[in-house]
């Protein structure tokens, strides 16, 4: 079960694009993890499932949180502050889903301590395998609504609500959360 990422479609200068390509990540590696508790029920990990349990746990320790301050610290505000009437119905799905962000973070962090603990001890309790499944399958019931509310309803109004320069502002915070140079794409040359 070879764990791959995937090169991003999306860039920094397209922000609600790359926040959809996390998502498409948090999928699989969310779907990695299920694999693994499912494969080797708490016993001794091989070579492959090692891998995929510790690169997941690593993605939802590290990467996961700056998707969640994508959105709730640049996306989420700017859409709030909107003067648009149109958004404001939606802003009651944004409350969702922030609320969803903070139950995910108490999954995940007991996922973590489980998977980690697994690494360093090659086995776990059948206490802490009942526990791992259950904590991923309460994730993967939260994510397949979650996600698809980001993706069909908050995402798409965000392109339409958001000018250039609001985009542009988030993209620049999102590629400095990473630690990454924020190079904006250029327009296309004019035709003579």
């Amino acid at each position: 079960m070879p764990v791959t990422i995937g090169a991003p479609a999306s860039s920094f200068a397209n922000p609600i694009g790359l926040m959809s390509d996390c998502h498409r990540r948090i999928e699989r590696f969310l779907e990695a993890l299920t694999k693994v508790a499912a494969g080797a029920q708490g016993g001794s990990l091989d070579a492959e499932h090692r891998h995929a349990l510790d690169a997941s746990l690593k993605y939802f320790r590290h990467s996961a949180p700056k998707h969640t301050a994508d959105e709730e610290e640049d996306l989420f505000p700017l859409l709030r502050n909107s003067e648009r009437p149109e958004l404001q119905p939606l802003m009651a799905r944004v409350d969702l889903l922030e609320r969803e962000h903070k139950k995910a973070d108490g999954w995940h962090r007991e996922v973590d301590e489980i998977g980690e603990r697994w690494l360093q001890q090659d086995h776990l309790s059948p206490e802490e395998t009942a526990r791992l499944q259950e904590l991923l399958t309460s994730l993967s019931d939260l994510y397949r609504t979650h996600l698809a509310i980001e993706d069909r309803e908050v995402f798409p109004a965000a392109r339409e609500a958001l000018s250039r320069s609001e985009a542009v502002a988030i993209g620049r915070k999102m590629a400095s959360r990473r630690g990454v140079l924020f190079v904006p794409e250029e327009a296309p040359p004019a035709s003579l």
